[in-house]
This record gives structure tokens, C-alpha cells and sequence, in this order.
């Protein structure tokens, strides 16, 4: 894999995964006893949704591809005649498709779970990262964006995201699914205890 098609699709990861802009609400997210969603009925639900992308369009179900696909449509529009010569959109065409419908929905659920769940807080900096770190919302956003950059990169190298490889891989029985969604858990156990010293 090119070097150069990761690029556009970590700059098109990194515009979507930024946050608009929000004002603190009193409600904490850590206050709750159980879960606002059912989480056995919601990832039945993602398993169904697996199966039914698998029987419509005989694809598995992914996010990573669907950051590339909206990276090119911004390079089209910034520098097309460098986009175009990239083998990685002459293959895949920087187009809205039902990966980038998903990667919308994805983010309007999880909008729609936090307020149905009371748990919407729009914080910028979360207590445990404050607990941490302090509130400077420019660290944040710092370790945000370089945090954004190597799961886009790790992404495109794996082929596959937590989505491709942790969803529909496994579902499937595929190693290398299974030996990624391995490493997805040990290497986010031992970032959450380098960073937050658990």
C-alpha cells in the first residue's frame, strides 16, 4: 500500500472526528448504574446489520474506506489532477457511498443514544482526562488529532478498521481478523494505562 493514499485518508478522518464546538452541561456521564442502551440488544442489532450488508451488497461492513472516500472527494476539490493520478482513487472513487451513509449514521446514533440516555455532556475535555491532564483543551485536541493520525494510519495498514476486522471479519472466522481485534484490545488496555496510570 502507497504511502500517499494514507495521507488523504488521515486528513479526511481528522475533519470528521473534530469536534464542532460545544457548552458544558451539569449531567456526568459516569453517574449512571447501567447502561441507557441494552448493550446485548445493540450489538445483536450490529451483527444483524453485518448480515444484511453482507447479503445487500455482498460486502463486509466498514468504516475506514468511507474517511478515504470523503479525504479524496476534498482532494478532488482542492488538487484533482493529484487525486485522480493516486492509484488508490482511480480504484475507489471518492464518491458518497453507503460506507460514508454508515460512518454518518455511526455518528448521529451515537448523538441519539447519548440524549436519549441523558447522558449528552458536550464536554471538551472529560473529567477522567482532567483528572489527568488538567483541563487545557488545546492538549486535548493536541493528543486528539496525533491520536487520530495513528488509527487512520494503523487502519489503512491493517486493512481493515475496528469495524472491518472486529465486526465483520471475526464474524466471518478470518485470522487475521481475529489477530488484529487481539491487538486493537492489547494495545488500547496498555495506552489506557500509560496515559491514565490504571
Amino acid at each position: 500500500m502507497k504511502v500517499g493514499a494514507t495521507i488523504p485518508a488521515t486528513f479526511g478522518l481528522l475533519l470528521i472526528a473534530c469536534p464542532v464546538g460545544a457548552a458544558e452541561l451539569s449531567a456526568d456521564p459516569n453517574a449512571y448504574s447501567e447502561p441507557a442502551w441494552s448493550p446485548y440488544l445493540v450489538g445483536s442489532l450490529i451483527g444483524l446489520l453485518s448480515m444484511m450488508t453482507f447479503y445487500f451488497s455482498n460486502k463486509p461492513l466498514g468504516a475506514s474506506t468511507a474517511y478515504a472516500r470523503v479525504a479524496g472527494m476534498i482532494g478532488s476539490a482542492i488538487a484533482p489532477r493529484h487525486t485522480a493520478s493516486l492509484k488508490f482513487y482511480q480504484d475507489k472513487k471518492p464518491r458518497v457511498d453507503w460506507e460514508v451513509m454508515l460512518v454518518v449514521g455511526a455518528i448521529g446514533g451515537a448523538f441519539l443514544a447519548a440524549w436519549t440516555g441523558n447522558e449528552l455532556t458536550l464536554r471538551w475535555t472529560p473529567a477522567m482526562w482532567e483528572a489527568r491532564f488538567g483541563d487545557s483543551v488545546g492538549l486535548r485536541l493536541a493528543v486528539a488529532f496525533v491520536g487520530g493520525v495513528l488509527m487512520a494510519f494503523g487502519a489503512r495498514l491493517a486493512g481493515g478498521c475496528t469495524s472491518g476486522h472486529g465486526i465483520s471479519g471475526t464474524m466471518q472466522l478470518a485470522v487475521g481478523s481475529w489477530i488484529a481485534v487481539i491487538c486493537f484490545f492489547v494495545a488500547g488496555i496498555a495506552v489506557a494505562m500509560l496515559m491514565f496510570q490504571i
